[in-house]
């Protein structure tokens, strides 16, 4: 995460504060999962905000009026978000409104990156996109590991899909503030 922010303070003229703060809640996000059980908890508010960012700055792309291609782009993430939540529901306990909730965010952030590429077809919004599912892949990884069936090989999908979709978001944010953003 610290490579990500530097490449991209060094890439852009004018970095925006709200994607650096996103990269530095996904550091401390990282951080604080790296004890396997103590501060889970905390480890998933601070991604739970990186991806309020992350929508807010992707709505910041996206015109006002697209209410039908905004509901056609949520069904996709509902529907895996209600699969992986059917799979880990009878294991979440305490966990049940904090990973709701956060379920939430996740496929919310997955939709409007699936709008914003229907509605601007651009590399940069391809990456964007790209990079979201991803993201929404290496969480789903992590539900079903913590919370379902715990295998030892999830554990190098979720870093290797996390990693990359860091990158692609990263590497999206660069390019958004080289091209404009209907490219």
């Amino acid at each position: 995460m610290v490579s990500l922010v530097l490449l991209y303070l060094t890439a852009v003229d004018k970095p925006k504060l709200i994607f650096v703060s996103a990269l530095f809640f996904s550091f401390l996000g990282d951080v604080l999962l790296l004890n396997k059980g103590d501060f889970f908890l905390y480890g998933l508010a601070a991604f739970l905000i990186t991806h309020i960012l992350y929508i807010k700055i992707i709505a910041q792309f996206l015109e006002k009026e697209i209410t039908t291609k905004m509901i056609s782009s949520s069904v996709p993430f509902l529907l895996f978000f209600i699969g992986v939540f059917y799979l880990i529901y009878s294991n979440l306990g305490s966990m049940l409104f904090p990973v709701l909730i956060y379920g939430i965010v996740i496929a919310t952030f997955g939709a409007i990156s699936l709008l914003n590429y229907r509605e601007f077809q651009s590399k940069p919004n391809f990456y964007l996109l790209f990079g979201a599912i991803l993201f929404i892949l290496s969480d789903s990884f992590i539900a079903i590991n913590k919370f379902y069936h715990e295998e030892v090989y999830f554990h190098f999908f979720i870093m290797l899909t996390y990693i990359i979709a860091q990158f692609l978001i990263c590497y999206a944010m660069v390019l958004k503030r080289k091209v404009p953003i209907t490219s």
